[in-house]
């Protein structure tokens, strides 16, 4: 939806024809004014996450440059936040590190301090993903026994690196937001009994609800909280080991009548998300919400983008505005010692675009591998799927996925809030001095054209973040307007700006 944005200003409107030069007197922090910081990361990789040495100082002079004009009286999605996948592999890693360096990773991924990033959302996963060193459920039988009863459930492969590691982060982040996702039933649930492929045996559906429930319940009981669980990772991609496959219709039939039935009974008030796949197939959350009962269930749907559009997501809340949208995977990597990094294409299209579409969240996949990208399962496991870590022994080494996070987790807390900012094509006043008589003020409506992408939250503190990516070959100055005043800055060819205030 186009929206025109009144620049209102003591003495001009951001968008002003006239630029004004700079000056010590601008350089001097006026009163009432506000002063802010600027993190930035330089497509060189001059910088990477560097605080600028110079405040983000606001004034009520005229600003320079096209503006980005923040309006927080337009409020849109709450944001629950920003992180990676723990997989098995990530857990396995962070396990087999010293106490001493691993303490010292997971405080600057999840701590609070001024050198810490502070990711707030984690997704882990229920039962092993391809990014383990083996597949396993929490209910592997021998071949040709069953357990409709569950009485061999059991989180003892997780007991030993995925919840240890969990716990720790929970230590320095209580209030992280976790979610859990499954790639495959037990086998002996399954149609074909194998980890790869198959469906999910009708007289299966309702012991598969009481497994989430028994998950749920055993996760509590190490005090992690489970705040949502999507119903299947991929349930269209039959490829991976382990996997499996659903179509809209069974999963609208498995959370009617048994997970969503299940959870309640059992007094649990985890979310469930349904779809969790690609931005190309909006018709399978559709399909699930059309089924009333099914649908008052369901929180949500998530997202990948390896295929499908961003602008689905727009699309899916236009359809849907009372369900929530979740962007729960995606793999973003680099090579490794290149001089450059690709982060104003990646932070459009992972914060900026996600965020800017109505998600809640931004996962990326997944938080740590090793050099080769290992552990990862045979036959159909990832192994271009770089961590947004390295780690190598006691030796950590940060990644591209590391720097797209960080330029939203630091700041943009739990709560905060979606707010208007300008856009590309988005309408402006400008008010300024006509040239024949200085006593007359002149306004003209402007259209955007030379809008960078940008995005704006409020958090829950108060402040103001934007963050901003220069995805030209050009440096970009621009100006930032919020209530009245404004700030002239600059931004480097393929560089990422996050603007705090």
């Amino acid at each position: 939806m186009k929206r025109t944005l009144l620049l209102l200003m003591a003495t001009a409107i951001s968008a002003t024809l006239v630029a004004q030069p700079r000056n010590r007197a601008q350089a001097e922090p006026e009163p009432g004014a506000p002063v802010g910081q600027a993190w930035v990361t330089t497509g060189d990789r001059s910088q990477l996450f560097t605080q600028s040495a110079q405040p983000l100082r606001f004034s009520s002079r005229a600003a320079r440059g096209a503006a980005i004009v923040i309006d927080d009286q337009h409020r849109m999605q709450s944001i629950d936040g920003f992180g990676f996948a723990l997989t098995g592999g990530s857990a396995e890693h962070l396990i087999n590190m010293s106490p001493k360096a691993r303490a010292a990773i997971l405080q600057e991924l999840y701590g609070a301090g001024e050198k810490d990033i502070r990711v707030n959302y984690l997704r882990l996963t229920l039962g092993a993903s391809d990014m383990n060193s083996f597949v396993f459920s929490y209910n592997d039988l021998p071949a040709g026994e069953e357990d409709f009863e569950l009485k061999k459930f059991s989180l003892s492969q997780d007991l030993k690196d995925v919840v240890p590691v969990t716990k720790e982060i929970l230590k320095i982040n209580p209030d992280i937001k976790i979610m859990a996702s499954p790639w495959s039933a037990p086998t002996w649930m399954k149609t074909n009994g194998k980890v790869k492929g198959g469906k999910l045996r009708k007289e299966c559906y309702d012991v598969y609800a009481r497994y989430f429930v028994k998950y749920v319940q055993a996760m509590a009981a190490e005090g992690i909280r489970i705040d949502a669980v999507t119903v299947q990772n991929e349930p269209l991609n039959s490829n991976n080991t382990p996997s499996m496959v659903w179509t809209a219709a069974d999963m609208a039939e498995f959370v009617r009548d048994h997970l969503g039935p299940q959870f309640a009974l059992a007094g649990i008030d985890t979310k469930i998300v349904i779809f969790d796949h690609n931005l190309d197939r909006p018709d399978f959350a559709l399909e699930i919400y059309a089924d009333a009962e099914a649908s008052k269930y369901v929180d949500g749907a998530a997202y990948h983008h390896y295929a499908g559009e961003m602008t689905t997501l727009g699309y899916m809340h236009t359809a849907r505005p009372d369900k929530h949208l979740y962007f729960t995977e995606q793999m973003t990597v680099e090579t490794p010692g290149t001089p450059t990094i690709d982060i104003a294409a990646q932070v459009k299209r992972l914060i900026i675009n996600v965020t800017g579409n109505w998600s809640r969240n931004v996962l990326l996949w997944n938080l740590a591998a090793d050099p080769l990208n290992d552990p990862h399962t045979d036959d159909g496991g990832c192994s271009m799927c770089q961590g947004a870590i390295t780690i190598d022994g006691d030796e950590v080494s940060r990644n591209i996925a590391y720097y797209v996070i960080a330029h939203a987790s630091k700041f943009v807390d739990d709560g905060s809030v979606r707010i208007g900012s300008t856009q590309t094509g988005d309408q402006s006043v400008s008010l300024f001095t006509d040239e024949q008589r200085k006593d007359v003020k002149l306004t003209v409506l402007n259209n955007n054209v030379e809008v960078m992408p940008n995005v704006a939250f409020r958090t829950p503190d108060g402040k103001t973040v934007l963050i901003v990516a220069n995805d030209t070959y050009n440096t970009r100055s621009f100006s930032i307007t919020h209530n009245g005043y404004s700030a002239n800055v600059q931004l480097a060819p393929g560089s990422v700006g996050t603007y705090v205030w």
